[in-house]
């Protein structure tokens, strides 16, 4: 993809949920692509989209209030009969969210169907991120093979370690929550593929990987963790805002771990 001055076409699929804190009886609109998407605001050089679907319920319309006032494309978020997708979330005094076997409405996005519509979006963009848990991964994977645009791929803490080189060829942007075993892996996958693969590792920071040469950042400190919803979200729309200016991995990182930090001191992704 070549670089030029005209702004950067940046659509995330398809996530949008929102997030029920049964301690604190607050609703938060979130999900990994609603999440990430919003932490791209207020970066002028990135043109920002959003393909997913959300129900015709009250929680479909907290959704669509959230981002009213943000710089955001909502033309591709269809509205449709159903249950908008929700997750009951649980905070440890600590901050860190936890969830319950039946924490999880998969709702109107389990079913989503890409449409023809969004496809034609999908042919215009620059970057599209998605999410490898995304009831939609292997389609956009498949589109991702005959049209140019970035892929970024957020493993989260999936540990399906054989089923990556399938599809390492076409991901340009490899993130993933990190342990050792991890970053044994995707150093060792590194040497191999045109990946630029980032671990992050909570407060120990994050460490990125680019053929064979690896990079390493801390994480910036908070003066008190109020909830870890949707950091990483957060971190991933930072690295790829920097990286779409400037194509430095290193400074990516360090905006990444900066926009992680602000979203820990609130409640929600964004």
């Amino acid at each position: 993809v070549k670089m030029s001055n005209q702004k950067k076409k940046v659509i995330a699929m398809t996530c949008m949920c929102v997030d029920i804190f049964d301690s604190m009886d607050q609703i938060r609109p979130g999900g990994e692509a609603l999440n990430f998407i919003a932490n791209c605001c207020g970066q002028e050089h990135i043109e920002r989209y959003i393909i997913g679907a959300i129900g015709n319920d009250i929680y479909g319309d907290r959704i669509l209030d959230s981002i009213k006032d943000k710089d955001i494309n909502r033309e591709y978020i269809h509205r449709v009969e159903g249950a908008t997708a929700n997750n009951v979330t649980y905070l440890t005094k600590e901050g860190d969210r936890y969830y319950k076997p039946d924490s999880w409405t998969g709702g109107v996005y389990q079913n989503f169907k890409i449409s023809d519509e969004d496809k034609e979006l999908m042919k215009q963009a620059y970057l599209i991120h998605t999410g490898v848990t995304c009831p939609n991964f292997k389609e956009i994977l498949e589109f991702k093979k005959k049209n140019p645009f970035m892929l970024s791929v957020d493993f989260d803490i999936t540990r399906d370690f054989d089923s990556w080189k399938e599809y390492l060829p076409y991901i340009d942007f490899f993130f993933i929550s990190g342990d050792d075993e991890v970053l044994s892996k995707i150093s060792e996958l590194s040497e191999e593929f045109y990946t630029v693969f980032v671990a992050t590792l909570a407060e120990k920071g994050s460490i990125a990987f680019y053929r064979g040469h690896k990079y390493q950042t801390c994480a910036v400190p908070v003066v008190e963790v109020i909830d870890t919803t949707g950091c990483g979200d957060s971190y991933q729309a930072g690295f790829i805002c920097e990286y779409l200016k400037h194509r430095n991995i290193l400074a990516s990182m360090i905006k990444g771990s900066e926009a992680a930090s602000k979203t820990l001191s609130f409640v929600g992704g964004f």
